[in-house]
C-alpha cells in the first residue's frame, strides 16, 4: 500500500457519521476525530498540499471548518492564507456572496484588498457537498482579479453533485482526498 493510500485509508478511519445533524434527514461528517489524532490530521494536510498545482500564491480557506485545513496547507506550500468568513467578522471592506446550502442559506464574505489581481489561488475546504459554498467562494475569487487554479476538498459527497456544479460555474480543477 502506498503512502497516499495509507493516509487515505486513515482519514476514512478517523471521521465518523452523526445522523440527522444539524437537522434530521442530515449525515453530518464529524472531523473533529480526526482533528484529535495527530497522525490522522498532518495526513489530511499532507494528502491536501499534495495535490496542489505548482506555484499558488494564496490558498483560500471559508468558515470555519475550511481555516483548519486552508492555514496549514498554505505554510506546507510557501503560499499565504485567506479567510473568507461569515458577514460582520471582517472589519474592512468586503465583497459578499450569498449561497444556498443543502440545509438553508449562507453569505461569504472576503476583504476588497485581500487577493491581488491575478494571483493564483487554491481553495481548501474540508467538504464538497452541493458546491455552493465553492461556487460563492469562486464568484469572490473573481471579483477580486485573482485566479483560481484548484479547488481542493478533504472529502466530496458525491451523491450529491458538486463536482458538476461547480462545472457547470467553469470550475474544473477540482480534487478530494476522499469521495464518499
Amino acid at each position: 500500500m502506498s503512502t497516499g493510500e495509507q493516509n487515505r485509508a486513515l482519514i476514512a478511519s478517523l471521521i465518523r457519521d452523526v445522523p440527522d445533524f444539524p437537522k434530521p434527514g442530515i449525515i453530518f461528517k464529524d472531523i473533529t476525530p480526526l482533528l484529535a489524532s495527530a497522525a490522522g490530521y498532518r495526513a489530511a494536510i499532507v494528502e491536501l498540499a499534495a495535490s496542489a498545482p505548482a506555484a499558488i500564491d494564496v490558498v483560500v480557506g471559508m468558515e470555519a471548518r475550511g481555516f483548519i485545513f486552508a492555514g496549514p496547507v498554505a505554510l506546507e506550500l510557501g503560499a499565504g492564507f485567506v479567510p473568507v468568513r461569515k458577514p460582520g467578522k471582517l472589519p474592512g471592506d468586503v465583497y459578499a456572496q450569498t449561497f444556498s446550502l443543502e440545509y438553508g442559506h449562507e453569505t461569504l464574505t472576503v476583504h476588497t484588498d485581500a487577493i491581488a489581481p491575478g494571483a493564483r489561488v487554491l481553495v481548501i475546504d474540508d467538504v464538497l457537498a452541493t458546491g455552493g459554498t465553492v461556487g460563492a467562494t469562486a464568484a469572490l475569487i473573481k471579483q477580486l482579479g485573482a485566479e483560481l487554479v484548484q479547488v481542493s476538498v478533504l472529502m466530496e459527497l458525491g451523491f450529491l453533485s458538486g463536482r458538476a456544479h461547480l462545472a457547470s460555474l467553469g470550475i474544473d480543477a477540482t480534487t478530494a482526498v476522499l469521495t464518499i
